[in-house]
C-alpha cells in the first residue's frame, strides 16, 4: 500500500486517490484545427522513464483537489514536485 501525502488533508492511504497521469501535459491551444496527429500525440503518448516522474493525483475521498507529486517509478518514492 502506497502512502500519499495531501497537501491539504495530510498523509492518506493511496485508496482514497484516484490517479491522473503525467503532470504538465498541454490540452492543444486550438482544439478544432488540431490534426489527428496532434491529438494521438496529446491523448496517447507519454514518457515512461525509471526514476523520477511528475503525475496528477485525485483526493477522491478528501479534499477533492488535484495537485502533483513526483514519484520514483522504481521505489514508490514520493515527493512534492517543485
Amino acid at each position: 500500500m502506497l502512502l500519499i501525502d495531501c497537501p491539504h488533508c495530510g498523509p492518506r492511504d493511496e485508496n482514497e486517490f484516484h490517479y491522473g497521469g503525467q503532470a504538465g501535459i498541454a490540452y492543444p491551444e486550438t482544439p478544432a484545427t488540431a490534426t489527428d496527429e496532434e491529438w494521438a500525440e496529446y491523448v496517447f503518448l507519454r514518457d515512461n522513464p525509471k526514476g523520477w516522474f511528475d503525475e496528477r493525483w485525485f483526493h477522491v475521498h478528501g479534499c477533492r483537489t488535484w495537485f502533483t507529486l513526483r514519484r520514483h517509478t522504481a521505489t514508490h518514492e514520493f515527493w512534492k514536485a517543485p
